[in-house]
């Protein structure tokens, strides 16, 4: 990703301004229709302060201008590259004071160098935010560190020469010294949350555009060209196909999903059950289109055909004889299908929903093709049917093609069986597995680490553990360290969130209550898009989210509050579910309903890009209802399989850093 302009800082010194502001003028007009008059007078007064504050500066350190981050839509002032250390510059031109809004953005620039810039990983970064005007500042030294990133230095025109020349003489020196001739063409591949990622697919971001940090993800873009490529087929063939995308949480099957409803001419819908993602994303889409400037009802009407709910969509079909607008359809989280039992209560139709959607998109006499995402292992309500009721109605249909990876055939639970066998008209590409978590930034050990969790393999989990170096995944018993572990950890506009089961009904005695109203538009919206001191945003750390309100989406940090409907029993290997009835628990035995309340857990283990605080309360002795003596064999289980109990500790002072940069 390169910046707008870019030099030595002996070019810079040596270099007339308005060459430089000619070619960050260009570059304006390239990117965006009109020329801004208030942003050239900007850069006139940042080129200044840079020729002045550096003029004493090492020749070979590097200025950057204008770098642009995708993933924030958003571009940095200026990026100062020295031996050591680097430092993300945001000017404020005329400001005689500093807002929280100014240093979250400088932070966030920061953050995504460290996470997502391969030059920037193990060097100290320094955000900088320069308020020309403001009264003058004297930073605070030593610099308070965290994660390598120092804390926001604020400072004015005049002091910002000798900031730079103390951050040259201060920042501890690292194993490694950075490449700057090589830094600007380093990779930057930004792992976007779900709502920044359909804000830039509607921006029309291909895919291709949104990596992963690490070098290891490699098939998402293969996905993505595997399913474009079956509807390519299926229009120059006039052919009906069904193309299953399966992978584990959090590996990036909404993101394919997406791609294809917003590729160009695509005549494609999203269509969930998930109906708080369904809010969330038409929210944050509405408000990122009015914000570039669109009409905001010819927006809104764009992207609620784009991203609809699947139950709208299927009554507003049903009866009719005419096909949908739409000739592809992604159907997002396949596997919660409903049964054919569910059909004949809500529809009285004796079919599977599966077969429903067959035969709509099927009314197309050319061609149609449905996208369906199968997440394993996170079916979470009473009837849904998983593959299996796909592979039935696909049977029964043979004049659809069927395009899958090879798992569909060999999954030991029948739920996720698709076929038994391969039938005619079945491609088999593994291509469409998606196998690499790109939601957890630091480890791709966390899913499989949760399953062994889960399965209740004690020995497994602490062995993936081992081997990954740590996962992200720490333990408290206190629900105070909880929320201020949370906000210690989450800065610039990482959000943080708590999340609960549905079924968790006994945490209302430590002030949690897991009554999530996840059909309210306004209220599940405000809870992921809204930012503390917003007290409705889930940086409030007040009202914990369910598993129905925070699939398909994701928070940054996450604070798990672990009730007592699933425990660990003495001497039992597998967990106990339990549902809370009348003032007693009851042991769930059903085997389907067990599986139910396993995989809602999943849900919230898998909720998290970078750390997962799990919250196991003390209990009481004196209520039946929250014996502590099951609470303490859950958090036993947890350290036995290698989770790391929370140690509150201030963060690392400058003297400290340069072990966290060996």
């Amino acid at each position: 990703m390169n910046a707008w302009w870019s030099g030595d800082v002996s070019l810079l010194r040596a270099i007339d301004a308005e060459s430089i502001i000619g070619t960050l003028s260009t570059r304006l007009v390239e990117a965006h229709p009109l020329n801004r008059a208030t942003q050239v007078v900007a850069w006139r007064a940042q080129v200044a302060l840079l020729k002045d504050a550096l003029s004493a500066a090492p020749g070979h350190w590097r200025i950057l201008l204008e770098y642009p981050l995708l993933r924030l839509g958003r571009r940095i002032d200026a990026v100062l590259l020295m031996d050591h250390a680097i430092v993300v510059i945001e000017f404020k031109i005329g400001a005689m004071s500093i807002t929280n809004t100014d240093r979250q953005q400088v932070d966030d620039y920061a953050l995504d160098l460290r996470d997502f810039h391969a030059g920037s990983r193990h060097h100290p970064i320094v955000p900088v935010l320069v308020a020309t005007e403001a009264r003058p500042l004297d930073p605070v030294w030593p610099l308070i560190w965290h994660g390598a990133i120092g804390s926001v230095i604020e400072t004015n025109a005049t002091g910002m020469a000798s900031v730079l020349k103390e951050l040259g003489e201060r920042v501890p020196v690292a194993s490694t010294a950075i490449d700057i001739p090589a830094w600007e063409g380093m990779p930057y591949r930004p792992v976007p949350t779900i709502v920044e990622a359909a804000r830039m697919l509607f921006r029309r971001h291909g895919v291709a555009d949104i990596a992963a940090s690490r070098a290891d993800v490699t098939n998402l873009g293969r996905t993505t060209d595997a399913i474009l490529e079956a509807v390519r087929h299926a229009r120059a063939t006039d052919s009906h196909v069904v193309v299953f995308v399966t992978g584990i949480p959090g590996a990036g099957k909404t993101l394919c999903g997406l791609n294809a409803v917003f590729a160009p001419d695509a005549n494609a819908a999203f269509l969930t059950g998930n109906i708080p993602l369904v809010h969330v994303l038409r929210r944050a889409l509405v408000l990122d289109a009015v914000e570039q400037g669109r009409n905001r009802r010819a927006a809104e009407q764009e992207i609620e055909a784009a991203v609809q709910p699947l139950m709208g969509f299927l009554r507003d079909n049903l009866e009719r004889s005419e096909p949908p607008h739409e000739h592809v359809i992604v159907f997002d989280e396949a596997q919660r299908a409903w049964d054919a039992a569910f059909g004949r209560q809500k529809f009285d139709r004796d079919d599977s929903e599966a077969g429903l959607f067959l035969d709509i998109m099927g009314r197309h006499k050319d061609w149609a093709v449905i996208i369906a995402l199968v997440g394993g292992g996170q079916e979470i309500n009473t009837g849904e049917a998983g593959l299996q009721s796909w592979g039935e109605s696909l049977s029964a249909r043979p004049h659809w093609q069927t395009r899958a990876p090879t798992r569909v055939l060999t999954a030991t639970d029948p739920r996720q069986l698709l076929f038994d066998g391969a039938p005619p008209g079945l491609g088999l590409d593994d291509h469409l597995h998606l196998s690499v978590p790109v939601r957890s930034i630091r480890s791709d050990a966390g899913a499989p680490w949760v399953d062994a969790v889960l399965a209740g393999d004690a020995d497994t989990a602490r062995r993936i553990a081992e081997k990954a170096g740590g996962v992200p995944f720490v333990l408290t018993r206190s629900l105070d360290s909880l929320r201020r572990t949370l906000r210690q950890r989450t800065r610039g506009t990482r959000r943080a969130g708590l999340v609960c089961s549905a079924k968790a009904k006994r945490l209302r005695a430590d002030g949690i209550w897991p009554e999530f109203p996840h059909l309210d538009a306004d209220i599940v919206s405000n809870w992921f898009l809204l930012n503390w001191p917003d007290v409705r945003a889930s940086d409030a750390l007040e009202v914990p989210a369910t598993q129905f309100a925070c699939q398909g989406l994701e928070l940054d940090y996450v604070g798990l509050c672990w009730g007592n409907d699933l425990i660990r029993a003495p001497g039992q290997q597998a967990w106990t579910a339990r549902a809370f009835v009348g003032k007693a628990w009851q042991i769930v035995r059903a085997e389907a309903k067990y599986a139910y309340q396993i995989n809602t857990y999943r849900v919230l283990l898998t909720r998290a890009r970078y750390d997962t605080v799990i919250w196991v309360p003390e209990g009481d002795a004196r209520d039946r209802t929250r014996d502590p003596a099951d609470f303490d064999g859950i958090a036993a289980f947890f350290l036995r399989c290698g989770a790391t109990l929370l140690v509150e500790e201030p963060q690392e002072a400058l003297a400290e850093v340069s072990a966290m940069l060996l």
